[in-house]
């Protein structure tokens, strides 16, 4: 016996090492082409003019010193081995960080947030008691949660973060891009030798010609081919680390040298300022590392580790050091097609083959970065501070493979003015560093944060953490600014107008829903109204979508005056986002009785994570049913989930999972022909709708014999079914936002022009989509905010 369960838990052991190193091989496909295709233009960019290749070598090998320790530091010590820890549940960049700090500090932005959201599973990371915050970290935590300034600013911070990342996603494919088809080898023409601009005006027509390709595969999504570009970077790599080392033995066995610090020293003492501004060319070895923490969703942290610290860190390495090395024997360099690139290092036989694979990888790096703005986009959305956009799942197998149509276009758009525009990689080099460089200090800024607050350590380690790295990032983010004007004033711009429309869409939405609030109805008013609501109740379900997690909104008083039925049933439907990166089945829907029972009127709250999928079919009506049907049946008094006076209120809500998690439960079936009334087993029975003349679709819920339930409840349930049967009414509400007299200019202009412009041009909310005209209700509503 005991021998057959050690046999099971090393086969168990090995089934989950497999799994790890499956996924660490997949990482190399998704995570690291950006960072692996980084040789192509990181001498070329340093060397461009602020700093030139002198005979004594002191700055070719700075700069090996610089890629090598940047390396070295930032990805390899700073993400792989401090960063990746600070997952959200298994989620991981900038706004999983934020995420953490709003549920360790109550900083919110969310303003439908519940105390019930506290109760959820993941809420707590890893469900772990963490230990009595420090005296600091305590104050800091009041501190936050008293200042509203400071939960501004921190929602600011991580905005300019993921604007930053949008912004990557614009400049990476088009840096990729035209680094490859202006450093590849290019063959003489006679047409060449009559006009020697001829290649040249080609590159960007050439270049344009990739990115419009690129962008228009996206839709297929990174699942199909996915797998498949996992041999493309390890080919990659495997190759720039052969000729790397082929270089190094042939040209100068030496060059391990120059990965002492005290190169750094020598090259800065020689170059000066020229050398400080080269920093920023240095600064692109690393773009692509952010990606390792924003992807880790995808995969798990060993194996993004593992992939990094085994396969991409030594082949980066040995590939700068073969350059280095050829360079060193070789200072003046006679072809200009390729100067001090990645190219004039490769042995001539090897030059169109190399290219090949380059194209292929450089590729793989663009689709990861739009990838990832396609998440982080999604998240910015789920936690409102995006305007809606329409959200395409490409695979039903890997979650978080997403595409957006209308983002994947402007991206498109801005990538070709970038490459039209600049024309060379000089300046679009510039423009990426300074992207990269912001992320990463933000991401520094964050972590500090986390440290204290969430990991609940020392405030000396945070300190220790922020001045060290951010010291490094510092550096080269001044070396990056200080070429303003030669393209990093476009990271600037971009993150600018995204910042601005995310600020707009966030205040707009805050506001609309602070006028909901304000002038909700209370329960007494609907009380004094009686069962039947003072109309004629008629059979069916009526949805009534609204964003008050508590309270009656004011448009129900609207309909009520207004139209001379209702339905027997009335839902009203929340449907809202938890800074949480999922939320489990079980967790899924929140159900209460709004009043007595008598009066037949729900309340369902539906919460998603920021990267859960919105279900928006038939699928999300059955379990949005079953879920109140389980409520009836069980009959469960639930905690008021507000934490206000349980006799003001008159409601409490209970946790329901969806159907697939309480398959003992309630379950709703749909028959075309029912012919009579079914008996139960001795474990489940029936409740069957009553018969109709003519044929259609029949609903009944299938319930477990025990236990048993009362009466009352069966009548409830049956009542519920017959509604069910006769169909489901949506009530959407159209609200028109205006700023009220006496508002400020600014408030006038954000609201009236801005936020009216997002909303007339956005997606209409997740239910809409798929809900039939034919039952639909609209009424449209002014809101002075």
């Amino acid at each position: 016996m005991d021998l057959e369960t050690g046999v099971n838990q090393n086969r168990v052991k090995k089934e989950s090492w497999k799994t790890i190193l499956t996924l660490a091989y997949q990482s190399l496909g998704v995570v690291y082409g950006d960072l692996s295709t980084s040789p192509l233009y990181v001498y070329k960019s340093t060397f461009a003019e602020d700093i030139t290749h002198s005979e004594s070598n002191e700055e070719i090998y700075g700069v090996l010193s610089f890629v090598f320790w940047t390396l070295t530091l930032v990805p390899l010590l700073k993400y792989v081995f401090i960063v990746l820890k600070a997952d959200d549940n298994g989620e991981g960049g900038t706004f999983a960080l934020y995420s953490l700090l709003c549920r360790h500090a109550k900083v919110n932005s969310l303003p439908s947030c519940q105390l019930a959201d506290e109760d959820l599973s993941s809420y707590k990371k890893d469900n772990i008691i963490s230990p009595a915050p420090t005296t600091f970290g305590a104050t800091l935590k009041s501190t936050l949660e008293r200042h509203r300034v400071l939960q501004r600013f921190l929602l600011i911070l991580a905005l300019i973060g993921a604007c930053m990342v949008i912004g990557d996603g614009i400049l990476t494919p088009a840096l990729s891009g035209m680094t490859i088809v202006n450093s590849a080898p290019k063959p003489r023409f006679e047409l060449q030798r009559l006009h020697p601009n001829f290649l040249s005006n080609v590159e960007v027509p050439l270049t344009c010609v990739i990115l419009i390709a690129l962008f228009a595969l996206q839709h297929y999504g990174t699942h199909r081919v996915g797998f498949l570009f996992a041999p493309v970077v390890i080919i990659w790599l495997m190759c720039i680390s052969a000729i790397g080392v082929y270089n190094i033995i042939k040209w100068d066995r030496h060059v391990y040298r120059a990965l002492s610090p005290y190169y750094m020293y020598k090259f800065l003492k020689k170059t000066q300022r020229g050398g400080w501004m080269s920093l920023g060319g240095i600064l692109l070895c690393i773009t692509g590392s952010e990606a390792m923490f924003a992807d880790l969703g995808h995969f798990s942290q060993l194996s993004i580790q593992i992939a990094f610290t085994f396969m991409v860190y030594p082949s980066l390495i040995l590939a700068y050091m073969g350059q280095a090395a050829y360079l060193s024997q070789h200072h003046v360099i006679e072809s200009d097609s390729y100067g001090i690139g990645f190219y004039v290092s490769v042995p001539e036989i090897l030059r169109l083959p190399v290219l090949v694979i380059a194209i292929l990888a450089a590729v793989v790096g663009s689709q990861a970065i739009i990838t990832g703005t396609f998440s982080i986009i999604k998240q910015c959305s789920s936690l409102g501070c995006f305007p809606r956009v329409k959200i395409v799942n490409t695979s039903s197998k890997i979650h978080g493979q997403i595409y957006i149509p209308e983002i994947n276009w402007t991206l498109m758009l801005l990538c070709l003015a970038v490459t039209i525009g600049f024309r060379d990689t000089k300046r679009m080099g510039n423009a990426s560093g300074l992207a990269v460089i912001t992320v990463m200090l933000v991401t520094t800024c964050l972590m500090s944060l986390v440290i204290v607050l969430c990991w609940r350590k020392s405030v000396l380690l945070a300190l220790c953490f922020v001045i060290f790295f951010g010291t490094i990032e510092a550096l080269y983010f001044s070396a990056s600014l200080i070429k303003f004007l030669e393209g990093a004033w476009v990271p600037i711009v971009m993150a600018f107008a995204f910042m601005i429309v995310m600020c707009i869409w966030h205040y707009g939405s805050l506001k609309k829903y602070e006028f909901d609030v304000q002038n909700k109805v209370s329960v007494e008013w609907l009380l004094s109204l009686g069962p039947s609501l003072g109309i004629v109740r008629v059979r069916g379900i009526g949805l009534i979508h609204t964003e008050l997690v508590s309270g009656i909104p004011a448009i129900f008083s609207h309909f009520v005056t207004n139209l001379p039925a209702f339905h027997q049933v009335l839902v009203f439907l929340c449907v809202k986002s938890v800074p949480v990166p999922h939320v489990k089945h079980e967790e899924r829907f929140l159900v209460g009785h709004i009043g007595p029972r008598e009066y037949r009127i729900y309340r369902c709250i539906v919460r998603y994570g920021y990267r859960d999928a919105h279900k928006d079919d038939s699928e999300f009506e059955n379990d949005l049913v079953c879920s109140i049907a389980e409520f009836i049946r069980t009959g469960k008094m639930g905690l008021n989930v507000n934490g206000e006076d349980l006799r003001k209120d008159f409601e409490d809500l209970t946790v329901v999972g969806t159907p697939s998690t309480h398959l003992s439960g309630v379950q709703l079936c749909e028959d075309e022909d029912v012919s009579a009334e079914l008996v139960g087993t001795s474990e489940r029975k029936e409740i069957l709708s009553p018969r109709v003349t003519k044929p259609k679709k029949r609903v009944r819920f299938v319930i477990p014999e025990s236990p048993k339930i009362d009466r009352s409840a069966q009548e409830e349930l049956r009542e519920l079914m017959e509604a069910r049967e006769a169909g489901i009414a949506y009530i959407l509400g159209h609200s028109y936002v205006r700023a009220k007299q006496g508002s400020s200019l600014f408030k006038k202009i954000a609201i009236n022009f801005g936020y009216d412009f997002l909303r007339r041009n956005s997606r209409p909310p997740t239910y809409t989509l798929s809900v039939p005209h034919a039952s639909t209700l609209e009424v449209g509503m002014v809101y002075n905010v």
